[in-house]
């Protein structure tokens, strides 16, 4: 049944359990464990958030708090590592969290989170890291993989379309197949198939009507069946609402505890014969299994040691490598630490910095930067520096501070100051009203750039924030998201050029909320949400309508320039094993080392069914010396390729002509290559009620068809253009119904045979 792992021989316990016992190994033993059965030595293990640093109970406090955990590593959040696009970095910030987990005795780590941001308001975008699901995947398979190697369990969450916070566990996300395959499920898939996590999060909303834990295509047909997946699928906290339909659909572990609820209601099902032993069975399997993967990675070992310095300095690498500069007029970035130039510093987030979002992923952090700090260490003159809060977090308006700052700044040569939004804006739980800066703070920099010209904002935020309505008032943008703990060192080496900025967008910023193509279909109402803007989310939307947005997705500046050259595109194969090798040079051509991340972006030329005008496919972070010029080579297979067809129930690769742009942005686009991919036609089952245009397109009812009309006396519409162009779209058995018994059924014989 399964290989004994850590000394628990499964098959034997199974026979050995009774039913009761079972029953309560499906459901948690307190908050964040699993069930014990001491009668054959199966101890509990650990589960526990979260995906940017470890929350751990704290064992001596017994009323339960976010706050009340042991000191753990505040690492960026999704939305700054997102930023990153460096799987290299996100799996080293997973071997990390994997290396503390494993200090605490936690078995599985809560996260990552790789929820689509279909909207910038969802409350939580702070624990997630695209829009875009191949960038989610990516990114999300390399910390799994980062934690697994510390032998502790990774659980991707929140399986799946869990994209807003609002009514979230009954929301009903009412998505299309298609676009749950291509946008919702895509990144989930990637990070099943290429990094087996040791559990899968089922998420709190419903899917079309039926609750994501209790969804059998969702978590049997597709996990299991189509993905392989091999591991336990927990669900989210409190997300269960039948434990037996759950535990029918494919569901293994219900946490947190029910004390004993759940399982007195699987046990009452089987005795009556709405539940079958062996679906219960099938579940306690993946618990034990679940539990001897976690006793292996102990095996022989001792409890290891953490070291927090390092895993400071790695939040630090973190903090800088996410960070995105949208923008640097007139190369105001980086200052000069040497240098005998005043600087007003401005902004209370400077001296208390958000760096962290708030909720069940909130960190209790080994310790913190402030930038204020790490400005004066890292500044050979801090005499030239002066701080003024500028406003209060609480956001009530402050003349006085507002007085102090815009002295502060009139006495400088640059102002830089610190934005972004309080812990009370966002956070696990409730949705954001609006996408705008508070108006106390935009008032401060309106004030400081009325006095002084140079003004550098720097935004602490985790979700987006828009920035058309002041970015007219400073020289320079630097996003940093929330940076963790060591954000603040961070920021100085950024601000001061011991860092070169690389971090690039991982989700569009509109230029207002309406934009957004889920404006009017967030967050839903009366129980459910359609997601009307079907495929067309984030850049997807925008480049469709090639429609103005404040930064656009894949955006980010550096210190230095890069150039691209010399891009060669080669197609070998057909079909699924088609691959489309690509080559290019990339060189930097300024005067600092840098890294630039290059994208690849791919557009299907012509195509049966309506696709995005762009979508990025691969994607690499390279550093370069100045002046140096390297070959940047990817591989594009079959799927890189693909539409979800529904109509076929598989992914297709239609032959003909695709455009291949690789650039720094969506927008971005530097060099561009056609390549034509040669695929076999689908075979599709043609009826009587497929239409006209199915038959004419297929390779062996169209030419049939075309004989029968051009046979039946009257019906010669084959021929005329005008005539066929306006049938197209009927149905045939409606064309039979016009012949009056003239079209040859006989005929179309051949096109109705399914052996064919």
């Amino acid at each position: 049944m399964s290989r004994q792992r850590g000394g628990i021989d499964v098959p034997r316990i199974l026979t050995a359990l009774t039913l009761e016992e079972k029953a309560a190994l499906l459901s948690g033993h307190g908050a964040w464990e699993t069930a014990p059965v001491d009668r054959v030595g199966i101890p509990s293990v650990v589960l526990t958030d979260g995906p940017h640093g470890l929350r751990l109970q704290d064992p001596t406090i017994e009323q339960f708090s976010f706050e009340a955990s042991l000191p753990a590593t505040c690492f960026p959040t999704a939305s700054a590592l997102g930023s990153s696009w460096d799987t290299e970095l996100l799996t080293r910030v997973g071997e990390a969290l994997g290396s503390e987990s494993r200090a605490a005795g936690v078995s599985v780590l809560l996260g990552p989170g790789i929820n689509i941001k279909r909207s910038p308001l969802c409350g939580r975008n702070f624990e997630y890291l695209s829009e875009d699901p191949v960038l989610s995947g990516r990114l999300g398979a390399a910390l799994v993989q980062g934690i697994q190697s510390r032998g502790v369990g990774a659980s991707v969450k929140h399986f799946a379309a869990n994209n807003q916070e609002t009514e979230r566990m009954r929301v009903s996300a009412e998505v299309d197949e298609r676009t749950l395959r291509e946008i919702y499920l895509a990144g989930f898939e990637y990070v099943v198939t290429s990094a087996q996590p040791w559990t899968v999060m089922a998420a709190y909303n419903r899917i079309n009507g039926v609750f994501a834990a209790e969804n059998h295509w969702l978590l049997t047909e597709i996990l299991r069946t189509e993905w392989g997946f091999e591991g336990l699928v927990v669900s989210d906290w409190n997300a269960v609402s039948d434990s037996v339909r759950a535990i029918e659909a494919g569901l293994d572990l219900q946490m947190p505890t029910t004390h004993g609820a759940s399982a007195a209601k699987l046990v009452d099902a089987v005795h009556a014969g709405r539940l079958a032993e062996q679906t219960v069975d099938r579940a306690v399997v993946r618990v034990l299994e679940l539990v001897d993967r976690a006793l292996e990675s102990t095996l022989g070992t001792t409890t290891p040691t953490v070291d927090f310095d390092a895993h400071h300095a790695l939040a630090r690498t973190a903090a800088a490598e996410s960070a995105v500069l949208l923008k640097n007029e007139e190369a105001i970035l980086p200052l000069d630490p040497a240098s005998d130039t005043r600087v007003a510093v401005i902004g209370e987030f400077a001296r208390t910095p958000r760096f962290q979002g708030a909720g069940s992923s909130q960190v209790n952090a080994t310790r913190v930067d402030d930038v204020w700090g790490a400005l004066i260490e890292a500044t050979e003159n801090p005499l030239r520096l002066t701080f003024s809060p500028g406003f209060a977090l609480t956001g009530e308006p402050d003349d006085t501070l507002l007085a102090e700052a815009v002295a502060a700044a009139a006495a400088a040569e640059v102002a830089v100051v610190f934005l972004g939004l309080p812990s009370a804006e966002e956070s696990e739980g409730f949705d954001r009203e609006h996408i705008d800066l508070p108006p106390t703070q935009v008032r401060v920099l309106e004030a400081v750039a009325a006095i002084n010209r140079k003004v550098v904002v720097v935004l602490a935020n985790g979700g987006v924030v828009r920035v058309a309505p002041w970015e007219r008032h400073c020289h320079a943008i630097l996003e940093v998201w929330l940076a963790g703990q060591a954000g603040g060192g961070a920021i100085a080496d950024l601000l001061f050029g011991r860092a070169n900025p690389c971090g690039r967008l991982a989700e569009t910023i509109p230029v207002r909320l309406q934009d957004n193509p889920s404006y009017l279909n967030f967050p839903g109402a009366v129980g459910s949400v359609v997601h009307g803007e079907r495929l067309y989310v984030g850049y997807r939307y925008y480049d469709a309508k090639d429609m103005a947005v404040g930064y656009p997705f894949g955006h980010g500046m550096s210190y230095t320039t890069f150039e691209y050259s010399e891009l060669e595109a080669e197609v070998v194969g057909q079909g699924a094993e088609v691959v489309v090798r690509l080559r290019l040079i990339l060189t930097n051509t300024g005067p600092l080392v840098g890294k630039e991340v290059v994208q690849v972006y791919v557009r299907d030329v012509e195509c049966s069914v309506d696709r995005p005008v762009r979508e990025l496919e691969a994607f690499t972070k390279v550093e370069l010396e100045p002046g140096q010029s390297v070959p940047v080579e990817f591989e594009l297979g079959a799927r890189d390729l693909s539409f979800f067809s529904t109509s076929d129930g598989r992914w297709l690769l239609e032959a003909g002509d695709f455009e291949i742009a690789v650039g720094s942005s969506s927008r971005d686009l530097r060099l561009t290559a056609t390549v034509a991919v040669d695929a076999p036609a689908p075979t599709r089952m043609l009826s009587l009620s497929s239409t006209v245009g199915e038959w004419l397109g297929d390779p062996v009812g169209g030419p049939l068809l075309r004989r029968a009309l051009d046979d039946a006396e009257g019906l010669s519409m084959a021929a005329n253009p005008e005539i066929l162009r306006m049938v197209e779209s009927l149905p045939l058995d409606r064309v039979v119904t016009m012949s009056g018994g003239r079209l040859d059924m006989a005929a179309l014989g051949a096109a109705l045979d399914p052996a064919r």
